[in-house]
């Protein structure tokens, strides 16, 4: 059985009758098992898929599935599903079985999905390169030396590797682009507010987004017109209505694009990326877009913004899990004191340990002036220079990370490189643009390359529809 890259694909063999969605699944469920050692899954879902599988099948015999019929999918193991366990990669949360689904597992399960295991990440959603995990880190496929990005790199690599057709990740920083991009695949963080976050386990309530990875500019719009729309459940989401996103992929129009001139000529990045995305540029040109370069003065400040306001979210996020109420919870502690201390020390790793408490530094008396106060007013600067930019223009480019997937190891003992790695995906998140990472061909040694759109706000289907032209 190849490689399936679009849902269309699957579904034209379903229906011609040269494929089952239980055998599709079999199929998924042996690239899973041969391919072990990428560690992309926590756990797979082999009961609750196999009996979703036959009972989809059935439906699509009786002509009444679901847009998503034939959509084998994998999700972060911060998105709850009922009767299912999600730790959010953490030892804190080991064994922990959600007592509902959140949002986006019941719309993809309302439109028949196949939802077929959860997949591993940095604990927490915290961090780049997926090493945090208390299941240990996960590889990339293009080269299992190598990370594959995160905090959603199982996602990645689950699609990267034909694990499964699409999977969704959680973007706060980077974390469904900047993995993508090591993997070579799409991924989309939609605008703030457009997904529901209910059901989602938070790191930084302000910033975080469901997104999907996938293989095709298709898929990825498929979803998101599922996944998007209001939800009661979150006062967050836009009322805004949907898009038929799908039907807009064909709208190919010229669009003026700004690129930010300050991370093409940033002395960080790699100069492979840099002539890929100046030989895109000339392209872009050719065929007929207007692309200009600009200046963003505040690119110095976006690392620093970012980092004090979601470690103080997380800080607050992070405070129920106590020992008490539910999460591990040491059993020789003498105090109630000691049991709070314990069962924290015990069941967060280091990086989570460490944006915990500087999150709390940055909240606390004296400093809540002189550190969050300040990135807040930096955020509204970048808000508003994002916003005076798209009077301008369609569409920002930038890369997505600095460098090509790196070596396991090599960075994550030392976290200034680490956060520094955030500098161009953290700029739509501060801003809550909608951004895509779109794979762009490999470096010498093989390994994806990727470059980033942002679009305004709830201009998702201009994004896609430019994403397709673009890829094609």
């Amino acid at each position: 059985m190849k490689k399936y890259s679009a849902l269309k694909e699957i579904q034209a063999l379903i229906s011609q009758k040269q494929l089952t969605l239980p055998d599709l699944l079999a199929y998924y469920f042996k690239q899973i098992k041969d391919k072990e050692h990428l560690n992309a899954f926590n756990e797979v879902f082999f009961y609750s898929a196999e009996v979703q599988a036959k009972a989809i099948q059935q439906k699509i015999e009786e002509g009444t599935a679901g847009k998503l019929a034939g959509m084998v999918i994998g999700i972060k193991d911060n998105i709850c599903y009922k009767d299912h366990i999600v730790t959010a990669s953490s030892k804190m949360l080991e064994g922990f079985v959600s007592p509902y689904s959140s949002t986006v597992v019941e719309r993809l399960l309302q439109e028949d999905a196949i939802i077929i295991g959860r997949l591993n990440c940095d604990e927490f959603a915290m961090g780049g390169s997926n090493e945090t995990s208390f299941y240990g880190a996960v590889k990339n496929a293009a080269n299992p030396d190598l990370v594959p990005g995160g905090s959603s790199g199982g996602s990645a690599v689950a699609v990267q590797a034909d694990m499964c057709l699409a999977a969704l990740g959680t973007d706060t920083g980077g974390s469904v682009r900047q993995p993508a991009a090591f993997c070579g695949q799409i991924g989309l963080k939609p605008t703030y507010g457009r997904i529901s976050r209910y059901g989602v386990i938070a790191y930084a309530s302000s910033f975080d987004q469901v997104g999907p990875i996938t293989s095709s500019v298709e898929d990825a719009a498929l979803l998101l017109q599922i996944l998007a729309g209001a939800d009661e459940h979150d006062s967050t989401v836009s009322p805004l209505s949907v898009p038929d996103y799908p039907a807009h992929l064909n709208e190919h129009t010229k669009q003026k694009i700004a690129v930010l001139s300050e991370t093409i000529e940033s002395e960080a990045l790699d100069p492979e990326i840099k002539l890929a995305i100046l030989a895109s540029i000339e392209k872009l040109k050719a065929d007929g877009h207007t692309v200009e370069y600009v200046s963003f003065d505040l690119l110095d400040y976006l690392v620093p913004a970012y980092y004090i306001l979601t470690t103080a979210e997380a800080s607050s996020n992070l405070s129920r899990y106590d020992g008490v109420h539910y999460g591990h919870r040491n059993t020789e502690a003498k105090s109630l004191n000691e049991l709070y201390k314990l069962s924290r020390a015990e069941g967060f790793g280091e990086e989570v340990k460490r944006r915990i408490l500087l999150g709390t530094f940055v909240l606390s008396a004296g400093y809540y002036d002189a550190y969050y106060q300040k990135a807040q007013q930096v955020r509204r600067l970048i808000r508003e220079k994002m916003d005076a930019l798209f009077q301008d223009y369609d569409l920002i480019l930038s890369p997505v990370a600095p460098t090509a997937a790196f070596k396991i190891g090599d960075n994550v003992q030392d976290a200034l490189v680490m956060y520094m790695a955030d500098i161009f995906t953290v700029l739509p998140s501060l801003s809550g643009n909608p951004a895509i990472a779109l794979p762009l061909g490999n470096n010498k040694a093989n390994l994806p390359l990727s470059i980033q759109f942002t679009a305004k706000h709830f201009e998702e289907d201009k994004l896609l529809a430019f994403s397709q032209a673009f890829l094609s």
